[in-house]
């Protein structure tokens, strides 16, 4: 009976200590403090750490990148474009792709252990359906759900919900990150001078006494019309095989035979 009781609580207590974190670093701002305007303040600093230490940086923006995924902070595109900054387009890349991924997969297991079964369990008909199609297509509804603009945590929490196999969920992540992954660390190891040129505005900045120094650089510019058409295309390909796998899945029903006649066969 004490364990009946108690189980409840432990099987939610690992989502309610990653709720109560994201509550922590949302109020002391935290998700403000990765910004381009941080990087050019430090900047002196990190690559001083990088040069001496290569590995240890690496991984200590492979641990920072999980916690931002962890924890649900707005600042994905940032980090993979920092990455490319500090560690070329290829480093850069990999670091980003494997710290998305470990952030992923630990939302995903934390909330199918918590909560997956228990509100499937009481779902109603229509999102028992609605999971039920999702999961015959989870990769390529997965894929597509990543290289569209959607909410990174939402579908880490959708896919545990509906309980998608972990293999599924990590291979499906790793493919649709890719694109954009890659896109933005390419971009940001393009940065150098650019990022220059703002750290020596911002310290021409701070020695004439102003207060109001900032770092002026619009992301927004990272959208071009081209990198929208290539993602766009990436798009229409991740839905190509859920498709094509419904279409043949009609074709098939419509010509096999009535269940009544192989009844009778």
């Amino acid at each position: 009976m004490v364990g009946q009781t108690r189980s409840p609580f432990w099987r939610f207590a690992p989502l309610a200590v990653i709720a109560a974190l994201i509550a922590l670093a949302y109020g002391l701002g935290l998700h403000r403090e990765i910004s381009f305007e941080t990087l050019v303040r430090n900047r002196a600093a990190i690559d001083q750490f990088i040069d001496q230490h290569g590995v240890a940086a690496v991984a200590a923006y492979i641990g920072f990148y999980v916690a931002v995924v962890s924890l649900s902070l707005p600042a994905s595109a940032i980090m993979m474009v920092i990455g490319g900054l500090l560690f070329g387009s290829v480093v850069g890349a990999i670091a980003a792709i494997v710290s998305a991924l470990i952030g992923a997969t630990v939302i995903f297991l934390v909330a199918r252990s918590a909560a997956g079964e228990w509100l499937t369990r009481r779902a109603g008909p229509v999102v028992a359906k609605f999971a039920e199609g999702f999961r015959a297509d989870a990769f390529g509804y997965v894929v597509f759900l990543r290289l569209v603009p959607f909410p990174f945590w939402l579908v880490n929490l959708a896919a545990a919900l509906f309980e998608i196999r972990l293999s599924t969920f990590v291979a499906a992540t790793a493919i649709g990150i890719l694109p954009a992954t890659v896109t933005f660390t390419v971009f940001g190891a393009g940065l150098g001078s650019v990022i220059t040129a703002q750290q020596i505005q911002y310290n021409l900045c701070l020695v004439a006494g102003r207060t109001d120094c900032r770092v002026d650089f619009n992301f927004s510019d990272v959208f071009t019309p081209t990198l929208l058409m290539a993602l766009g295309a990436f798009v229409v390909l991740a839905l190509v095989p859920a498709f094509a796998r419904r279409i043949f899945r009609r074709k098939f029903d419509a010509c096999a035979p009535p269940k009544e006649m192989t009844n009778r066969i």
